[in-house]
């Protein structure tokens, strides 16, 4: 039996695992709230906001609250929004429905476009001069638990060779401990995946949602650019039975950042959300801004669709979840920042006002007494159905009822003549049989507006040290070929925007072997969502190793 481990360990009143909008947010007010308390950030990105990948217009409102002069201090919310359309595509044409008939908080105006990683490290550099230790390149790689309460989480473990053994530049890392823990991962997070089925966190919500939303960095011409534009479309090039559309900003120096999301709760197995995402950019209404410019970064992330429905048990035994860890996202108006930031700031005060009475490792309940009577939790309230209804309806008729529920959830206080709607299947569990659908045969990408999925990557600039064990790992080895690829036709090859996962064949065409490409991995958790049998899951690299993004 080999000994146990040993690392030293760090006592810290609480210790944040991620450097998004939700852990910076909630370093920062503990902080504000007293000066004397001891708070860790863990980040797994090599510098805080090298994982980070958003559209984003941000509403400022949540951070007026954190750091009312947040202008003044220099926050990089450089662009304010100007103009809103919101597009119908068809193949060729496009129909413009008029902001006027959406509900006013549909309206970006007041709103910013930024990158949320530059706003980030912003948030990171305003934590720092309170007193909050960040680690970047520390990913935390397991929970610590004594008894039934998690009390830290193991961080910086470097090392561990193929075969899954420590190799001879092994470190242990170290357990960083906390009076509580903030989990603040984002979307399907290793640890939070653990935790929910540990203490049953779901009981009673719906199935978590997702989308995967693609996102690429354009520099264009001056003449082509219109600071402070949004853009957002739906229909073409999807079908009428598969939910999501686009974004597309002017922001800063001629930048563009245009995206795609596909919601992931799709029934075709042959669909490729990449594909679909370099089709849309052909569009007439689109290629006109992406032409004589510059294609500059990409990224792709799973997205928290499930809203109010789906938002598990926020507390447990010495720690909380927090921001897109919970779920806290409003999916109509394609935001969750601001949603993060307040999230962050609820379960600090509900930390100090614990740690204040002498309390440490309980539940706390404060928190989600706070979400209860925050304006966070009306303002998802007002929106919980889009979702469900589109799901249920389609673009077409869902699109048409979901925008008459929210005008009257808007205009009634919450009142829905569909009351609170259900989610029903999880995503994985929606995907249909290969034999039930046609192959969808993509054009090839012309390598000026459409691109392929290594040369995507290239500009992730993502990494991971070969000689560790993939972080990609499958319950069953033998399900991608005996199952997944048997019924349907093993989707993974499609659904990862970053080629990690291919079916190989030998010479003769036959024997197929699933191989994992996990130095491609953007950290998108697609695949531990998506995969129809649910066999693989998204585990943290060594701390540092994965995408790079800049100004995303």
């Amino acid at each position: 039996m080999s000994e146990p481990i040993q690392r030293e360990a760090m006592e810290y009143d609480v210790v944040v695992v991620g450097a998004g909008p939700s852990g910076l947010a909630a370093a920062i007010r503990l902080k504000q709230l007293s000066a004397d308390l001891t708070v860790a950030v863990v980040e797994k990105g090599a510098e805080v906001g090298a994982h980070i990948l958003s559209g984003a217009v941000i509403d400022p409102k949540a951070l007026s609250e954190l750091i009312p002069d947040w202008k003044a201090k220099g926050a990089p919310l450089e662009t304010p929004v100007t103009k809103d359309r919101f597009l119908v595509l068809g193949p060729q044409g496009s129909i413009e429905l008029p902001m006027w008939a959406m509900p006013p908080f549909m309206d970006n105006h007041g709103n910013y476009i930024a990158s949320l990683g530059n706003v980030c490290r912003w948030l990171a550099t305003q934590a720092e001069e309170l007193g909050v230790e960040i680690y970047p390149g520390m990913a935390a790689s397991a929970p610590i638990f004594e008894g039934d309460k998690l009390v830290g989480v193991v961080v910086g473990e470097f090392g561990i060779g193929k075969d899954g053994q420590p190799g001879p530049n092994y470190e242990p890392g170290m357990e960083l401990r906390g009076k509580y823990v903030f989990i603040g991962e984002g979307v399907r997070g290793s640890l939070a995946k653990v935790l929910k089925a540990k203490y049953d966190l779901g009981k009673g919500a719906e199935p978590e949602k997702y989308g995967i939303g693609i996102k690429e960095l354009w520099q264009i011409p001056a003449e082509n650019h219109q600071p402070g534009l949004v853009v957002h479309t739906t229909g073409w090039p999807l079908d009428m039975n598969t939910g999501g559309g686009s974004f597309l900003y002017h922001f800063g120096d001629n930048y563009v950042a245009i995206g795609y999301v596909v919601h992931l709760n799709y029934k075709n197995p042959w669909l490729s959300p990449f594909d679909e995402f370099q089709r849309y950019k052909h569009h007439p209404e689109i290629s006109k801004y992406l032409e004589g410019g510059k294609r500059i970064a990409y990224g792709a992330r799973a997205i928290s669709e499930g809203g109010l429905q789906s938002i598990p048990k926020l507390y447990f035994p010495g720690g909380v979840l927090l921001g897109d860890s919970a779920g806290f996202v409003n999916v109509p108006r394609i935001k969750g920042s601001h949603a993060a930031i307040k999230s962050g700031m609820m379960a600090a005060e509900a930390a100090f006002e614990a740690i204040q009475a002498g309390r440490s490792g309980d539940e706390l309940s404060g928190y989600k007494q706070k979400f209860d009577g925050s304006w966070l939790r009306k303002e998802l309230h007002v929106v919980r159905n889009a979702k469900p209804i589109l799901s249920k309806y389609g673009t077409v008729l869902g699109g048409a009822l979901g925008m008459f529920d929210l005008w009257t959830n808007h205009l009634f206080g919450g009142l829905s003549i569909f009351g609170t709607m259900k989610h029903g299947k999880s995503d994985s569990a929606s995907t249909g049989l290969a034999k039930d659908y046609k192959p969808i045969v993509y054009p090839k990408p012309d390598g000026v507006i459409s691109f392929d999925k290594l040369s995507s990557v290239f500009l992730a600039s993502t990494n991971h040290d070969e000689n560790q064990p993939a972080h990609l790992k499958l319950r069953d080895p033998s399900v991608p070929i005996d199952v997944n690829l048997a019924k349907y036709g093993e989707p993974a090859r499609l659904y990862c925007p970053a080629g990690v996962y291919e079916v190989l064949y030998d010479e003769q065409g036959q024997n197929p072997k699933f191989q994992i490409n996990f130095q491609n991995c953007v950290h998108c958790k697609t695949c531990d969502i998506k995969d129809p049998s649910q066999n693989i899951d998204w585990t943290t690299p060594q701390g540092g190793d994965g995408p790079n993004y800049p100004n995303m």
